[in-house]
């Protein structure tokens, strides 16, 4: 499983101790955060146009993801994940 980088919006719906990610919503689904494996801050890089970012990177059932906050805007972005493939369904035919 390799990451893959989206740098998308998502709308945080609930942290932990108003700070660690708990819920997000990413293209519609809702995401829950089993663990926290890593915090850190990017610092704001005024030549480079880039804004303060706290980057926080979580586990779930679908997968690992990486999201980070904007200090800045207040707006939080799924930058990169490793998703879990959807289970295959199968159905049994009875010809009988």
């Amino acid at each position: 499983m390799s990451w893959k980088r989206y740098d998308e919006p998502v709308d945080m719906e609930q942290r932990r101790f108003c700070y660690f990610p708990h819920v997000f919503r990413w293209r519609g689904r809702r995401f829950e955060v089993d663990t926290v494996e890593r915090t850190w801050l990017a610092p704001c890089r005024p030549w480079r146009h880039t804004p303060e970012r706290r980057f926080f990177r979580l586990c779930g059932r679908e997968g690992r993801f990486e999201v980070y906050h904007d200090l800045t805007a207040g707006t939080w972005h799924l930058a990169r994940a490793q998703l879990q493939p959807a289970p295959v369904l199968t159905t049994r035919l009875s010809f009988g």
